[in-house]
Parts: C-alpha cells; structure tokens; sequence
C-alpha cells in the first residue's frame, strides 16, 4: 500500500532528473555546484566516493578517470570528518537528533533535545532532508552522514556539524547510484 509520504516522495523524485539543472537557479546555486559529468584522478576505483572538503565537492567514481561531481557543504573548522569509511546504512527521509555533543556545543539550537530521548521524524523540515548514507568506520557508526538538507545555502560553504550536506535533489541522485558499501574517501 503507498502511504501520503510515498508517494509525496516519489513524485518529487520523478520530477528530479528534469529538476537537476534547474535547481541552480531556483536556489541560486553556483552553477559549479550543480551535479555534472567531469575528468577525475584515475588512481580511485570505480564506485568509489571522494569528498574534498576544502573545495566543496563530492565526486563519484564512474569509471577510471571520469566522475560525477557533486556541490557540497561539510563541517566547519575543527568539526570535519577526515579519512575512509563506508557506507553502512542508507534511508530514505531519516529521523534525527543531534549528537550529545552538538547539544553541549549549541544549547541554544539544539536545547530542546536535552534530557530526553527525543528523535525528530523524517520529512520535509528534518535536518538531514530526503536522504542520507551513513558513514561507518570497522563496522561503527562515526555519526557523519552523507545527506540532504534544508538549508542550501550551506551548499559550498563549511557550515555544518561535520556532515556532509548536498541539495535534496542532488543526493537523491547519488543515493540511486551507490550501494552499501560503498567506500568513501574524505581528503
């Protein structure tokens, strides 16, 4: 049976692949930020994820020396996530709540979450947006993700907690292509 959310979802997903260009200007996204075809060091295997944090860009591996790029925001100073993992889990539209830490760090932001066991449901106003692959180290979760967000603004820019955030659109793209698994490199 398809729930309101189902087909909510899969509607606008339906409509991405048409939307993928147009989503720069409807956000005013940098046009380099947009997903595109390029040239890509031919030492990574195909499949694999390379993040380069300083650049704002996630590149999938396609084939040796050819990618597909992506516009990203990361964390900010002190807070990035650095070195491989893979991806463990993936989920379509995730639950969330901030870590114990995010909660210490910006009591004013994320105070509601104190002393309890709240998790936010999936959905349009969820931080972690449409989708998200979640990152894992020797079979454990680092508690960084690969995800869509609300805020698109943040794409190119190292605003977040240490996630790696991408267009809802654009990460629905690359959730379809990449498997469990998947090995992902940030430099």
């Amino acid at each position: 049976m398809i729930d309101r959310r189902h087909f909510l979802a899969t509607g606008f997903a339906a409509a991405t692949p048409a939307i993928l260009p147009g989503v720069a200007k409807a956000l005013e996204l940098d046009p380099k930020f947009v997903p595109q075809e390029v040239s890509f060091d031919p030492v990574y295997q195909t499949g694999q994820l390379i993040v380069l944090p300083r650049a704002h860009f996630l590149y999938f591996v396609t084939e040796p020396g050819r990618a597909r790029r992506y516009g990203v925001g990361v964390g900010r100073a002190g807070l990035e996530f650095t070195g491989t993992a893979t991806i463990d889990v993936k989920k379509e539209w995730p639950t969330w709540r901030p870590t114990n830490e995010m909660i210490e760090r910006e009591p004013q932001t994320y105070g509601r979450f104190k002393g309890n066991d709240y998790v936010q449901p999936g959905g349009p106003g969820n931080p972690l947006g449409s989708r998200a692959l979640y990152l894992f180290q020797n079979g454990v979760d680092t508690y960084y993700r690969i995800h869509g967000t609300t805020q698109p603004s943040s794409i190119g820019r190292s605003v977040s907690n240490g996630c790696i955030r991408m267009i809802n659109a654009h990460v629905q793209d690359l959730y379809q292509r990449v498997p469990i698994g998947t090995v992902v490199t940030v430099l």
